[in-house]
């Protein structure tokens, strides 16, 4: 089995903490929009925004995949918005981790920054649906991995 690597290298040991979910079935697409909307946020603020995703009260803003997204009024200045809710939760748990992991470390949880959300794909797990005449259709998922860095400021 393979060991996982971090993708920022440059945080400092002492004042960071760091956690990250892997092999999570949600979206790819979802899960970089959500990471760009948390990225440069306080702990508290990252944790509020994502539990009003979950109950529908603000959406998230989808920047770059934004094809065939309709407009919402709560998204802000940018027009296309969308509720995931399920890459949300998934990336909810890992901020909850990596909270959990800084006060370990002894980190104050009130002074927390995010400094690094970054969303990787990861393995794809290949399925068909089998069809007539000897066809089959496949829909393949893939699976992502979700790292969060936090920063006492």
């Amino acid at each position: 089995m393979g060991r996982w690597h971090f993708s920022a290298k440059n945080l400092d040991p002492l004042t960071t903490a760091i956690a990250s979910g892997r092999d999570l079935r949600i979206s790819f697409k979802h899960a970089v929009e959500i990471c760009n909307s948390i990225r440069g946020l306080p702990l508290e603020k990252a944790k509020k925004l994502l539990e009003d995703v979950i109950n529908f009260r603000r959406p998230i803003p989808f920047r770059r995949f934004h094809k065939k997204v309709p407009h919402h009024r709560g998204a802000g200045k940018w027009p296309y918005a969308r509720w995931p809710v399920k890459a949300a939760k998934a990336i909810l748990e890992v901020l909850e981790n990596a909270e959990a992991n800084a006060e370990y470390k002894g980190l104050n949880t009130e002074r927390l920054w995010i400094v690094h959300a970054a969303a990787h794909k990861g393995d794809k797990i290949e399925k068909y649906i089998y069809r007539a005449f000897g066809r089959r259709t496949p829909y393949f998922q893939t699976l992502v991995h979700v790292e969060i860095g936090l920063e006492e400021r």
